[in-house]
């Protein structure tokens, strides 16, 4: 998917000394080691966030590409086990995060040392059980009601649009629950919110919703590409997308349109941990605490296509650069621990019921 893809003065001056006072680290010598998703994202650090931060801090980067899926964290448990980090910062999805979690594979760091951690929602700022921080929110992306706007000259202002008779065959969506959230889509748009999900009884009402789509669904799709072309053509004219890709291409005139539904879209991320076996926590702490200023988040904005994992008010970006990449309704939250504590359950339940 990353293939396409003046904050407060106060803030600025108290981040400057936070990152300014490690000078040892400097001298240390040691390069950080940072795990992005590879291709178009690790360029775009390598080239807009890594060099800045170098320059303030004095703390060399590594940049590291990361294998897709959760080969990462394979990867970083088994190297965890031998003492060694493949990196000592990694970007993850959230479910491998909270399995990363689970496994007691990210290291507990100091949230008292990180000045800027106040900048973040509740939702980014992420801790073990016994209240220990790990980590935070890194970037975010939305998922959106994306319509080809020769077949909808007018934008659908509900995700109740996909359900419509009308529909018959038109609809592109994500092939797998974990990705799509549909689940959570639905639960949003017809139970009231995703409370609905923390029960096998409730998850089985919605995807028994989730089934009345069948008729509708052309192409449940796994490679983006296929129903990005298919939306462009008006062949499949309406579905489920992210935004930042449909507006991209909506730029370049293209009959498309992201819309974010009256219920809110879906707001995915990856988040920032450390591995236990990193032996440059210092560092790691200055690097995620520096990620997660406000000018920063407006940086990568503007650079990589990413949502602000900040408060919009907190940056300064304009209200055209903040629709390419975001929205101020409510979000619809994944929920990341559905798919870790059952995640085989509802997988064959989604077979059954949903895209059978």
């Amino acid at each position: 998917m990353f293939n396409r893809r003046q904050f407060l003065s106060t803030t600025a001056g108290t981040a400057v000394m936070t990152l300014a006072a490690p000078a040892i680290l400097r001298a240390a010598g040691t390069p950080l080691k940072v795990g992005t998703y590879g291709g178009y994202f690790q360029d775009s650090f390598d080239k807009f966030i890594f060099p800045d931060f170098t320059a303030e801090t004095g703390i060399e980067i590594q940049s590291i590409g990361e294998p897709t899926g959760e080969a990462w964290l394979v990867q970083l448990g088994q190297a965890a086990r031998a003492g060694q980090a493949p990196a000592d910062v990694s970007m993850m999805a959230q479910v491998a995060r909270i399995k990363g979690e689970r496994s007691g594979l990210w290291a507990k760091l100091d949230d008292g040392a990180m000045k800027n951690l106040g900048n973040l929602p509740e939702h980014f700022v992420h801790r073990y059980e016994d209240g220990a921080f790990y980590g935070t929110g890194a970037v975010s992306w939305y998922v959106t009601l994306v319509t080809n706007t020769t077949t909808y000259p007018e934008a659908p202002t509900s995700w109740q649009a996909l359900w419509a008779p009308e529909q018959k065959d038109r609809l592109g969506l994500m092939s797998l629950a974990s990705n799509s959230f549909l689940l959570e889509i639905t639960a949003t748009t017809y139970f009231g919110g995703t409370d609905i999900l923390d029960t096998e009884e409730g998850i089985l009402q919605v995807m028994a919703k989730l089934g009345e789509l069948k008729p509708n669904v052309r192409l449940w799709y796994r490679d983006e590409g296929q129903f990005q072309q298919a939306l462009e053509t008006g062949e499949i004219p309406m579905g489920e997308y992210y935004h930042d890709v449909t507006g991209l291409a909506a730029s370049q005139g293209k009959p498309v349109r992201s819309t974010f539904p009256d219920e809110g879209a879906v707001l995915d991320s990856g988040s920032w941990v450390v591995s236990r076996a990193s032996k440059a926590l210092d560092q790691a702490q200055i690097f995620i605490d520096y990620m997660a200023q406000p000018a920063i988040q407006a940086k990568l904005s503007r650079n990589v296509g990413t949502a602000p994992t900040v408060a919009r008010d907190l940056t300064d970006l304009t209200d055209e650069e903040f629709a390419a990449v975001s929205s101020d309704k409510t979000p619809i939250l994944p929920k990341a621990v559905l798919y870790v504590d059952k995640a085989d359950w509802v997988s064959q339940k989604w077979s059954e019921l949903v895209t059978g």
